[in-house]
């Protein structure tokens, strides 16, 4: 087990050489948790409403437990859950220099009516950037994971490890565009309903995976009116070890803006290229 107090005065790289070894043990965390938590309840959950109304099931809940109890025996920092109170979430969020990010189903919409498009994140962040990150998706069994500074790879549904490299670029006009919370884009809505510069748009309903299928080339381009951190913690830092890019709809430093004062949430404007992304970037904030 590594301990945050123990490496939080080692050097920046040193700190960073050691991530990798989380791998493995958080890897077979996820793969255990959702076979047991998660995907005998796929299909047969109640569906409940949280304060924000959004939708929340046992399923969640178990998942995050299970987590929680565990991950800082990997690495021991506190853990931030997606279905926490919000007065906890904010006090993790204000107070620990390291923490783990949990969003223990992502897609819970789809969950519940049968898509099998849902996914598991998990990240460690430091000082609410994120260091270490893995994503499974527990219908194909791919998991995608990234440290820092050295690269992100894809474990595919045979079993076989596969590092992310960039690709080579298309145009815009060229490009499949993922979005999230489209009914908040405001002015931007209309234009991407009304005058597309890309060749297809979908909304598939599970950030983690499409950060995470931008960073392997099934997706070129993303844009969200706004994401909490168990959202993006491990799938941004995942397509930016790739070669992708990242930025909120108002500012260029992704990692250290958010849009609303005091607020975690983060809008994104995203692509798997830097040339594209530059493209879409200003095709996106010409039209806000």
């Amino acid at each position: 087990m590594l301990l945050a107090s123990d490496i939080a005065v080692t050097p920046r790289q040193s700190l960073l050489s050691s991530l990798p070894e989380l791998a493995a043990p958080v890897i077979a965390l996820m793969r255990e948790v959702a076979a047991t938590e998660l995907m005998p309840r796929f299909k047969h959950v109640a569906i409940e409403r949280k304060h924000d109304g959004t939708v929340v099931t046992e399923a969640d809940r178990a998942v995050e437990a299970r987590l929680i109890a565990a991950l800082p025996k990997i690495f021991n920092c506190v853990v931030l859950g997606e279905e926490m109170t919000p007065e906890t979430q904010q006090k993790i969020w204000a107070d620990a220099d390291w923490l783990w990010c949990v969003d223990p189903l992502d897609g819970t919409g789809n969950f519940t009516s049968g898509k099998r498009y849902f996914g598991i994140s998990v990240a460690l962040m430091y000082q609410r950037e994120s260091v270490f990150g893995v994503v499974l998706d527990p219908n194909t069994h791919e998991v995608f994971h990234a440290v820092r500074g050295q690269g992100a790879s894809m474990i595919d549904s045979a079993g076989e490890t596969k590092r992310l490299k960039l690709m080579p670029v298309k145009h815009l006009s060229e490009a499949i565009i993922e979005v999230g919370r489209y009914k908040r884009l405001g002015r931007l809505q209309a234009a991407l309903k009304n005058h597309p510069p890309f060749k297809k748009i979908s909304s598939s309903g599970a950030s983690v995976l499409q950060w995470c299928h931008m960073a392997c080339g099934r997706v070129d381009a993303f844009v969200h009116a706004g994401e909490q951190p168990w959202d993006y913690a491990a799938g941004a830092l995942i397509l930016e070890e790739a070669g992708g890019r990242a930025a909120t709809l108002l500012h260029d430093n992704y990692w250290r803006s958010v849009d609303v004062q005091g607020s975690w949430e983060k809008s994104a404007i995203a692509a798997r290229h830097p040339a594209l992304f530059d493209e879409w970037k200003r095709w996106v904030r010409s039209h806000m």
